[in-house]
């Protein structure tokens, strides 16, 4: 039978104990008080992601991808990630991309045994065509989902640059790629469930690796989006104030 008793993200949390006693300002406190400790988390290790930054930005400067992969929570933050990159930076789809244990379906209900599967990431790879110019970066939160793993070590056969984030220390998915990003983020509020601080932490390292890329893919000027799409009339007036910032023209 599987152990998660080692995990920290699976162990209880001493300051919830009677969670179900609080009132929901009582509540609210600890679960703000304990997500300010997944930005620590992720401040541990800013040496980490910004390798992963340099990797991602490497493999879109020489035509390759960003990939994405993971089950359940960490599925759904790939993809999330991916899909706001091509309105954003004007990207196509295809740059950036986002897997998830059972397909798309499972980013709005859950696919049973999806993330056991061993053969199914290697799969979606493979249907990729996958190349040594692409990185890999496999999520999950307790670092021990096959779909990852077996993903991660099918990309590291093909020559590609691999990157493993999970929420606990010497994870098994860490171990599958060329670099860990490990956050310990701790005991959950409500035990076990990844989706809070976990999940939080996995959203902040994404947010810096697909800025932080773009940025080195010159799709960014100081700090304005030079290329973001134009698909409603918010953005349009957006761009707008972009250009009129970046050359001190009129809106006219």
């Amino acid at each position: 039978m599987l152990d998660l008793t080692k995990l920290t993200t699976e162990t209880r949390n001493d300051k919830t104990m009677n969670l179900d006693q609080m009132t929901p300002a009582e509540l609210a406190a600890v679960m703000n008080e304990e997500d300010g400790n997944v930005v620590k988390a992720v401040r541990e290790v800013i040496p980490e992601i910004a390798t992963a930054i340099e990797w991602a930005t490497e493999s879109l400067n020489r035509g390759g991808r960003i990939i994405y992969m993971g089950a359940g929570t960490s599925g759904r933050l790939g993809v999330l990630d991916a899909v706001e990159c091509p309105p954003t930076f004007g990207v196509s789809p295809d740059l950036v991309i986002g897997l998830i244990a059972g397909g798309e379906g499972a980013f709005v209900k859950a696919v049973e045994g999806a993330e056991d599967s061993q053969t199914l990431g290697v799969q979606e790879l493979k249907d990729l065509s996958l190349n040594e110019n692409d990185i890999v970066i496999g999520l999950a939160a307790s670092g021990r989902t096959p779909y990852v793993i077996h993903g991660l070590a099918y990309a590291n056969s093909v020559g590609c640059k691999t990157v493993g984030i999970a929420c606990n220390r010497q994870s098994e998915v860490g171990k599958a790629a060329q670099l860990a990003v490990e956050p310990v983020t701790g005991p959950e509020v409500l035990t076990g469930s990844t989706r809070l601080k976990a999940g939080t932490a996995q959203k902040m390292i994404l947010n810096m690796i697909s800025t932080g890329s773009m940025v080195g893919f010159g799709k960014v000027y100081q700090n304005l989006m030079v290329d973001v799409l134009q698909t409603n009339e918010k953005l349009v007036v957006r761009a707008q104030n972009i250009t009129m910032t970046a050359t001190g023209c009129t809106r006219e």
